[in-house]
Formats: structure tokens, sequence, C-alpha cells
């Protein structure tokens, strides 16, 4: 076929429709990668403030039970054992 040729209207139609459907499916794909990584991203920063609340969480109670045990030893009568650490 040449460019001369003679091109129906509704061969015309089938391209139009052809193109239409291929641009919006790399849209729709573009814009699904975009969200997809989004959400993963999302998901990776709330989970890792979530590990450091725990971690902040854990140091504190060790915190306040060393500072509790080293409140009851200088609190032992002079001459008396402190009570023994458990960890």
């Amino acid at each position: 076929m040449s460019p001369r040729d003679h091109i129906s209207k509704a061969e015309i139609r089938k391209d139009a429709l052809q193109d239409t459907v291929e641009a919006t499916a790399t849209a729709v794909g573009t814009v699904t990668n975009i969200v997809t990584t989004a959400v993963r991203d999302l998901a990776r920063a709330v989970g890792g403030f979530a590990t450091e609340v725990f971690e902040i969480r854990e140091s504190a109670r060790r915190a306040a039970a060393d500072a509790e045990t080293s409140a009851e030893m200088s609190e032992a009568p002079p001459g008396e054992e402190p009570p023994p650490q458990t960890d």
C-alpha cells in the first residue's frame, strides 16, 4: 500500500482507538508503578519508625531497671550487702 492509497474511515477510527487504548494502558501502568512504589516506601518508613519506637521503649525499660537497682544498692544499711542483681 503506497502513501497515496485511500484508507477507509473505519480503519482510521480503528487506528485512533488502538492508539488511545495503548496510551491509556501505558498511563495506567505508569501510575500503578508510582502508587506501588509509594506504598512500598511508606510501609518501609512506618516499619522503620515502629522499630525505633520499640528500641527506645526497651532502652527506657532497661534504664529504669538499672536506676532502680542502683537506688536499692545505695539504700542498703552499712555493713549489709545489697540485694543481688537480676538481669
